[in-house]
């Protein structure tokens, strides 16, 4: 039985994309920065995964090091990224090219910024046509044009011969995901993929990558820092802070039984349309944690309303809820004996109630 038969036979067995203990370190003047620290989780074909988390989390970082897509230098990567039963993260840059586009695509942050300026939208989604599947520029031209259409751009056969600059912000995005299509990828990363985009362009191209992983039976890593986005659009969410997975849960059960308060201060910092106008937005207080030197305890204890002293001296473990799927990493979570004693003191506090009145 040939590599790519068994390769096949342990995916109809296990999860398409399995991250054991992954960790990327940047070797700095400063000294290490652990922007991925240990993370964990696997992903099944078709299905969509939302890695939720603030700038600096180390969420993008994460999905560019299961891509491989890391500076050359200064880089120190370990752990585990089995894809389709085959282990990747020791592929040598010639291996990682063949995956790149046919078997993994990214979608990326900032369109303007990650399309080529002085070459043609068709040039730029075609060549990956011939460099990864050998078409001749005729059918790469017509593939292309085909993508336009499935994506949805007015006017594609107009398009092909424009540059990015004369593309909308929301017209350029599409071809961000029509270059990530073109080469039928098992894998999507769609990298905050509505950044400076507004409501309505948002909910489209949300909607588009949706409408494609299902006609393609594609599985999507969607990588945000708004609950909201991942809300509707994903069948399990992964909320990463410091570098760490702090909670990761189905997304019904995530939401309706969330027990990391990080993940809860996520929640409550969404604007509210219900809310009057003037309300002021509720904010995590501080700053992240810096991944050079980070705290001793909990990453997240130096911002968190419920801190103990537990909490600072002790890094609490992955743990797991009463949902087999659903893991939270905190001493005293949402809902627990602690948490509420404390948050019936912040709400009478905050309704001007003195501190030990019943």
């Amino acid at each position: 039985m040939n590599t790519r038969i068994q390769a096949a036979t342990r995916q109809i067995e296990g999860p398409l994309l399995k991250v054991t203990d992954l960790c990327t370190h940047f070797r700095t003047e400063r000294g290490l920065v652990r922007s991925v620290d240990g993370v964990s989780f696997s992903l099944d074909r078709g299905k969509a995964l939302g890695i939720v988390g603030e700038s600096g989390s180390g969420k993008t970082v994460l999905s560019r090091s299961i891509m491989g897509l890391l500076p050359g230098r200064n880089t120190e990567r370990s752990g585990s990224v089995v894809f389709e039963g085959e282990e990747i993260v020791d592929l040598s840059l010639r291996d990682r090219r063949k995956i790149w586009g046919r078997e993994m695509s990214m979608i990326f942050q900032d369109p303007m910024t990650s399309l080529n300026p002085v070459m043609r939208v068709g040039k730029q989604i075609s060549e990956g046509l011939s460099i990864h599947l050998g078409m001749d520029k005729q059918n790469a031209r017509e593939t292309a044009l085909k993508l336009l259409y499935d994506v949805r751009i007015p006017e594609p056969e107009k398009r092909l011969d424009q540059y990015a600059f004369e593309l909308s912000g929301g017209m350029r995005q599409r071809v961000m995901i029509a270059i990530a299509l073109a080469c039928g990828p098992t894998v999507l990363f769609a990298d905050e993929p509505t950044t400076a985009l507004d409501v309505t362009v948002q909910a489209q191209i949300l909607e588009l990558i949706g409408e494609q992983r299902r006609d393609r039976n594609m599985s999507v890593i969607l990588v945000t820092h708004d609950l909201g986005v991942v809300a509707g659009h994903t069948d399990e969410i992964a909320v990463m802070y410091g570098g760490k997975l702090v909670e990761k849960a189905p997304t019904r059960t995530l939401f309706a039984n969330m027990k990391m308060p990080y993940t809860e201060a996520l929640l409550r910092s969404i604007p509210n349309i219900e809310d009057a106008s003037h309300t002021r937005l509720k904010v995590i207080p501080g700053r992240p944690p810096d991944l050079v030197n980070p705290p001793k305890g909990c990453r997240f204890s130096p911002r968190c309303e419920y801190v103990q002293p537990k909490c600072i001296a002790e890094e609490p473990p992955l743990l797991t809820a009463e949902h087999v799927d659903h893991v939270y990493a905190c001493w005293y979570p949402v809902g627990s004996p602690v948490y509420r004693e404390k948050r019936a003191q912040l709400d009478r506090q905050g309704a001007g109630v003195p501190v030990g009145a019943v």
